[in-house]
């Protein structure tokens, strides 16, 4: 039996790569004579780079980029000097913000442009940037001012690039803004939400990173306001909201291009190729829910897997606005979790949680060949 093992990470716990490896601790005790193939992936969040980097041939390195909570901090991109791949999430991912001092409106996605201008200036050409996993919700406008854009109010007095600001910007200009010329920019996100309205980025993803539910709708509508005086189109964009309106941002100040997540990193491991050869494909992310099957890393994985290959999802856990399965491809779902602990010990223990489960399906799939 050969066995495919393709996860997404598993978001402030443990890296694609780790959940892969846990699995196949449990899945080979329970099946000593199994091949495995593994795979670790992302679709524009955590992880992305990591497969970008080892399937494209680019060298992993680092900088010292200001994260969005501290004043500064070390960021892994990969580069082979004409083409380089970095996350969103390594400067303001939610995973760096403690969790008593998340709040999307104050938290500044400078550092990604900053990023963009050193590159370019080092002579990058081609852009894969990660938008997701964010802890923004900016527009974009924080990655613009690190371009070189200043945003200014009716007084014509500059204001911070937060999204604090954004129904405030009556202004915006681009005089010192790095030239874009000759560069290419892709964004891969896991999402196809659009910027604004009841499925954008505020009233989706915002609660999640500390917006309260009360400043959903006059954040939306800021948001809204802004784009719609400055760059209308872009507010049709599917893919537009990810990483709090980040994609929005790339569009419209760096002139990017928005691709499909999951569909750009299979693309790039040979995932077409590979599955062919095995007899199951195991998947899985930090929580499966309803968003997950708009075409998130499980369910990417699983559309594009032949119908005859069965998949398996395990997960950190799953939200109870799932659907039964089978669905989307995936012929079952299990949760890792074990027993009823914190949030912090429930991350801490995901490899142990790991090991068991794939273990315990392991043993399952024994015994149905006994039967």
């Amino acid at each position: 039996m050969r066995i495919l093992i393709a996860p997404d990470s598993f978001k402030e716990s443990l890296s694609a790569k780790e959940v892969a490896l846990a699995l196949k601790s449990g899945f080979e005790k329970a099946l000593p004579d199994a091949e495995f193939d593994l795979m670790p992936i992302g679709d524009g969040g955590e992880g992305t780079l990591d497969a970008l980097a080892e399937n494209l041939n680019l060298e992993k390195k680092s900088i010292e980029i200001p994260h969005a909570y501290t004043s500064d901090g070390s960021v892994f991109f990969a580069s082979n000097g004409q083409t380089a791949v970095f996350e969103m999430a390594a400067i303001c991912g939610l995973e760096h913000i403690p969790k008593d001092k998340r709040n999307p409106l104050c938290i500044t996605t400078q550092g990604v442009g900053e990023l963009i201008v050193h590159l370019v200036k080092s002579g990058i050409r081609d852009f894969i940037i990660g938008v997701g996993g964010s802890a923004t919700n900016d527009g974009g406008i924080g990655m613009a001012y690190g371009l070189g854009y200043c945003f200014y109010d009716s007084e014509g007095q500059e204001l911070d690039p937060i999204g604090a600001n954004l129904g405030l910007i009556k202004k915006i200009s681009s005089k010192n803004k790095v030239d874009l010329s000759g560069v290419t920019i892709r964004l891969i996100t896991d999402v196809d939400n659009p910027l604004c309205g009841p499925h954008g980025a505020t009233y989706i993803f915002g609660g999640q990173k500390g917006l309260a539910p009360s400043q959903f709708k006059k954040v939306d509508q800021d948001m809204t306001q802004l784009y719609e005086n400055f760059a209308p189109e872009v507010l049709k964009l599917a893919g537009s909201g990810a990483g709090g309106g980040m994609a929005a941002g790339l569009v419209a100040f760096a002139g990017a291009e928005i691709k499909s997540g999951i569909d750009f990193v299979l693309d790039c491991v040979d995932f077409d190729q590979r599955v062919k050869e095995v007899d199951l494909v195991i998947v899985g992310e930090g929580r499966m829910d309803s968003q997950s099957l708009s075409g998130k890393a499980p369910v990417g994985v699983a559309r594009r897997t032949p119908s005859a290959i069965p998949v398996i999802a395990i997960c950190g856990s799953l939200k109870d606005d799932l659907p039964d399965f089978p669905v989307a491809g995936i012929s079952a779902a299990f949760p890792i979790i074990g027993q009823v602990l914190e949030l912090d010990q429930v991350l801490a223990t995901a490899k142990e949680n790991l090991y068991r489960t794939g273990l315990n399906i392991g043993n399952l799939i024994k015994l149905s060949k006994t039967l």
